[in-house]
């Protein structure tokens, strides 16, 4: 009888302790590394960190293109932690909410040598706990000793790094009439790694012969339930509803995706910023984010899931039309969703019209 974790879940595990401030060990082929997220760092454990050797803060690309850091391995940087370094200091340099009170951070050395493999899983990983991309990462000569010492979860970084969609699973569906149409069906799917569930909202009976008209629509607190005029996502969740209704058949997916894949805390973050004046795609990359870290495979592979093979897709992004078609749903349609604009989201679509190549 075997009780212990799988890797999938002790990745599960590493993520969840990375967002309470608890360490995680990481190992690669011929090395290990302790972990510690930027974030949710406290005084003990940096303590405790710089005892064990030299220390390096990793860093997205994007964040240290803001920083003026070189990032000799491409797609990061590794600064080596000054003498001294206290956590406001960790924080100033993962978090640039005060990047324009406080610019001079720096100049502040990178490493060019030796490998970035760790760091880079160090990264994906608090990125998948929804944390600022940025850790501490300190060598270890002994991870597995030192895991187990210190009852410390370890995963590979192969599974830190790998780009696997975990399988979902269809918990339960049950009746849920709508203002929109008294045939509604809700079904809730979950991944086998932990993650967030998400959800299908399917209308009326549609037919798993013929195109259906669907939605990926990602969740956005903000604006699907409080009524944010900061975006347009209140709009097209209730006009996807509406016109799924009035059509008699339709399903939309509400994928907990919040922020564009970044999570609310994170969003929040880049509200502020645009507060600062940084538009949408320029404050999600002053924290160290891609303009979009959301997986459209989900979308697709709920769809196929429930039996549907051809989609008429509500969207006035390309890109989702093209990640279906690469995930094997053919989406015979385009089905614009012009609504939502006001004087405050203006420039938010503008911005998504230029640089995200959003049809509006």
């Amino acid at each position: 009888m075997t009780l212990a974790p799988d890797p999938t879940e002790r990745l599960a595990r590493a993520r969840a302790d990375l967002r309470m401030g608890v360490p995680v060990v990481i190992c690669g082929d011929a090395a290990g590394a302790l972990v510690l997220s930027a974030e949710t760092l406290d005084p003990a454990r940096l303590s405790g960190a710089v005892a064990l050797g030299p220390v390096d803060l990793a860093i997205t690309n994007w964040r240290a293109e803001t920083l003026k850091v070189r990032a000799y391995d491409r797609d990061l940087a590794r600064i080596p932690l000054p003498d001294g370094a206290t956590v406001p200091w960790v924080h100033a340099i993962a978090d640039p909410a005060d990047d324009l009170a406080m610019p001079m951070k720096g100049p502040l050395p990178s490493r060019r040598d030796g490998s970035a493999g760790l760091h880079r899983a160090a990264l994906a990983l608090a990125k998948a706990a929804r944390l600022l991309p940025a850790a501490l990462v300190v060598p270890l000569a002994d991870p597995d000793g030192f895991a187990a010492t210190h009852d410390l979860t370890r995963i590979s970084a192969d599974a830190a790094l790998t780009e696997r969609m975990s399988p979902l699973s269809p918990v339960i569906s049950a009746r849920l009439p709508l203002e929109v149409s008294e045939a509604g069906r809700l079904h809730i799917f979950r991944p086998e790694d932990g993650a967030e569930e998400h959800y299908a909202v399917e209308i009326g009976a549609p037919d798993r012969a013929q195109p259906v008209l669907a939605r990926l629509h990602s969740a956005c607190f903000t604006g699907d339930l409080l009524g944010s005029l900061k975006c347009d996502c209140g709009p097209q969740l209730r006009g996807a509803l509406a016109q799924m209704g009035a059509e008699g058949a339709g399903v939309l997916l509400y994928l907990n995706q919040e922020g564009r894949g970044i999570g609310l805390a994170n969003k929040m973050r880049a509200y502020s910023l645009q507060d600062q004046g940084f538009d949408t795609v320029e404050a999600n990359h002053r924290l160290g984010f891609e303009d979009d870290e959301r997986d459209f495979r989900i979308g697709a592979a709920i769809l196929s899931q429930m039996g549907f093979s051809q989609v008429r897709l509500m969207t006035n992004n390309p890109a989702k039309v093209a990640r279906l078609d690469q995930c094997g749903l053919q989406v015979t349609e385009r089905v614009p969703l012009k609504v939502g604009q006001n004087r405050f989201n203006h420039h938010y679509l503008a911005t998504k019209a230029s640089k995200s190549g959003h049809l509006l």
